[in-house]
């Protein structure tokens, strides 16, 4: 039988293993995205500012894959155990990030059009849904010995507000998809920087609502 030393270097090997998997995929997710970005057809400014909705909608794609990779790798570096349901689940978050290059070719294609910001909304919206069980599986290996009640609970009320932004702005791209960008862009706000001001704010928040309960 293996000594709880050997096992527990299997679980830092399994998840070392399941973390560079991961930055391939997402590596892969980057280059696919930015084959879709075509040299301009003249050499020219106008000709480049032609293809000003590709390159946006490219920009914007990278920093939402980026701050999933940023804030993946924060959360398995304080899970060093393995488990199989935190194979799937995180299998399962990749498989809704590698749907986010199509729809962005789609909405590039036909930019602020209802249909194609709708389905980029969602798109964003599935790994964000997907993130929640790869996160309560990482707290439940590891997390709660690390992490106070206060910072878990902020971490699932951003988790909560960038759901509720993801699936309002999909439903607003039918009434102005301007706006529906911009509950895209309050997501990233919320995340792209990991312990930074809004985690400070949320944190404070959520040790004052457990003190007084």
């Amino acid at each position: 039988m293996p000594t709880d030393t050997s096992r527990h270097h299997h679980q830092s090997i399994a998840t070392t293993r399941l973390e560079a998997f991961s930055d391939g995929v997402l590596a892969i997710i980057i280059t696919i995205m930015v084959l879709e970005v075509h040299v301009p057809k003249e050499p020219t400014w106008a000709a480049l500012a032609a293809i000003w909705p590709t390159l946006v909608a490219y920009a914007l794609s990278f920093i939402y894959v980026a701050i999933y990779w940023v804030n993946h790798h924060r959360l398995l570096d304080i899970a060093p155990h393995f488990s199989v349901k935190l194979h799937w689940t995180n299998a399962a978050m990749l498989f809704f990030l590698s749907l986010v290059p199509v729809t962005t070719g789609w909405i590039a294609t036909f930019p602020l059009m209802p249909v194609p910001t709708a389905t980029y909304l969602i798109s964003l919206l599935l790994p964000g849904v997907a993130y929640v069980p790869l996160h309560r599986e990482v707290v439940r290996l590891y997390g709660r010995e690390i992490a106070p009640a206060h910072i878990l609970r902020a971490e699932n009320t951003k988790q909560i507000a960038s759901i509720l932004l993801y699936a309002g702005g999909a439903a607003l791209a039918f009434v102005h998809p301007v706006i529906a960008l911009i509950c895209a862009a309050l997501v990233s706000v919320l995340w792209i920087v990991p312990d930074g001001p809004v985690d400070q704010v949320l944190t404070a928040c959520a040790g004052q609502a457990i003190a007084k309960a």
